[in-house]
């Protein structure tokens, strides 16, 4: 229910949005938080968040995938300015709990994995594996099986949302920016023109060989089009030659010092004998 408002447009499915949001997941008496955009609710929880990691209003595509459906589709109609809270319940969040999705496996198994083959690896409750293709958490462990959880992590618990739209995006220069933050990530260090219905992107240095961008290019690109609907898209990379740093050049010979003496020569060798004499008469 919203507790303010400024009674500003609505947002509707396929809108870009700056977003302000904490997710909780409750079972019981136990409340975990599952992620927010305010530092404050993050440090007080103790979540992890990677370094430089920045807080704030986020760029959010209402009806997309970052949140399941039942959220996203809650996030429909929500007033530009208004804060509101909601409860979803397993079905409509991260889906109910599935006992089949639990396996065990045997500790050889588990030792074969490459992320078990690091010499820092750790194998305890809580444990993170990738096994066929497949995310799990180990939630038992002896010395011979290992019991991994292939659940989604907040499956079976009710969710609890307060949710605040900062603002629509509309300029296309933004949204071409929300639009790359949202695929890829980094948004704000590419550049983005938009002029005449043509998209420049300039790559930043850190994307230029780093393969998540060449895999996730593609679908910016087609997501730009959905958005912004443009003529067409320059994608720049550059790449700007080091200048050298080379020896600075000899400086010129002054033209009234005297020249130099032949090699093998001193700079003192006296004339040769009888030079500069009068020939001897006959």
């Amino acid at each position: 229910m919203p507790t303010h408002s400024t009674g500003g447009a609505t947002v509707a499915h396929g809108d870009l949005v700056r977003l302000e949001y904490d997710l909780w997941a409750e079972t019981g008496d136990r409340s975990d938080l599952v992620d927010t955009t305010h530092q404050s609710v993050a440090e007080t929880a103790e979540l992890k968040v990677p370094a430089g990691f920045v807080w704030g209003p986020r760029a959010h595509l209402i009806g997309g995938e970052y949140f399941p459906n039942g959220i996203e589709n809650a996030l429909v109609g929500l007033a530009v300015g208004a804060e509101t809270e909601k409860e979803f319940a397993p079905a409509d969040a991260f889906g109910e709990r599935d006992p089949k999705l639990i396996e065990l496996f045997t500790m050889h198994e588990i030792e074969r994995l490459p992320e078990m083959r690091r010499e820092d690896a750790e194998l305890e409750l809580g444990t993170i594996l990738t096994i066929r293709g497949r995310r799990g958490r180990v939630v038992t462990l002896t010395a011979a099986r290992v019991r991994v959880d292939f659940n989604p992590p907040y499956a079976g618990r009710k969710i609890k949302g307060t949710f605040r739209i900062e603002e629509k995006i509309e300029a296309p220069a933004d949204q071409v920016r929300a639009v790359v933050d949202l695929t890829y990530g980094h948004g704000p260090e590419f550049g983005v023109e938009v002029h005449q219905g043509v998209v420049t992107l300039k790559v930043p240095d850190r994307s230029k060989f780093d393969l998540a961008w060449a895999a996730s290019k593609p679908r910016v690109i087609d997501r730009i089009r959905q958005q912004v609907k443009p003529k067409s898209i320059h994608i720049t990379e550059e790449y700007v030659t080091p200048v050298s740093k080379e020896a600075p050049a000899p400086a010129p010979a002054d033209e009234t010092s005297p020249a130099p003496p032949p090699k093998g020569k001193s700079a003192h060798t006296h004339p040769e004998k009888g030079a500069g004499e009068p020939a001897p008469s006959e």
